[in-house]
């Protein structure tokens, strides 16, 4: 049964998403991450994989068993059903939720969000869409306010700005994306 708390900690939420691809064990898990450039993006070590494994076994999100693999005795871990609704409503969320800011955890939501239909697309994408518009438009608000300041007090603003601006048309560009059916999930696309 899944303890209450606050979420999925960002490692976790990389390990569940791994794990859904296919049933793997943690060197497979490990081999997966380097593969992908992953500690690139994500706030993610080595050391931590194991006690990850562990607890969101202990939280239902997994199971294990044990197999033989090479004359040795690996856990193999599979998602489960409260996994899998627990990943996507947490892949739904961070985007829902996204506003332009640099987040790792959309980083890894985006990398996972085939998982959604495509409603759920296109409404976490849209909203995403709108939060950042109307973060970039309270910048520039505090732009116009601080103007008289120095570049390294309006720079603080205009940088931001112009980020959030590339967010935008990232973001509509995704949208556009999916109305045009790249949001499928193709499971065979993780196996190249």
């Amino acid at each position: 049964m899944l303890k209450k708390k606050k979420g999925l900690s960002h490692i976790a939420f990389v390990v569940l998403g791994l794990i859904s691809e296919e049933n793997s064990h943690g060197k497979i898990i490990d081999e997966k991450i380097q593969k992908r450039g992953m500690r690139d993006w994500t706030n993610i070590g080595k050391s931590s994989l194991y006690g990850v494994l562990k607890k969101l076994e202990s939280d239902g999100l997994v199971q294990s068993w044990i197999e033989e693999c090479d004359n040795r005795m690996i856990r193999v871990y599979k998602i489960t059903s409260l996994g899998i609704s627990t990943l996507k409503n947490k892949i739904r969320n961070v985007i829902y939720n996204y506003k332009g800011r640099n987040d790792e955890d959309f980083y890894v939501a985006f990398s996972m969000f085939p998982y959604l239909s495509e409603k759920e697309q296109l409404l976490s994408f849209s909203n995403a869409l709108e939060r950042t518009t109307i973060h970039k438009k309270e910048l520039e608000d505090m732009l116009k306010l601080n103007r008289i300041y120095p570049i390294n007090v309006t720079g603080l603003f205009k940088h931001p700005i112009m980020v959030l601006q590339t967010n935008i048309e990232f973001l509509k560009w995704v949208i556009e994306e999916i109305k045009n059916g790249g949001g499928k999930f193709d499971p065979e696309a993780y196996n190249k």
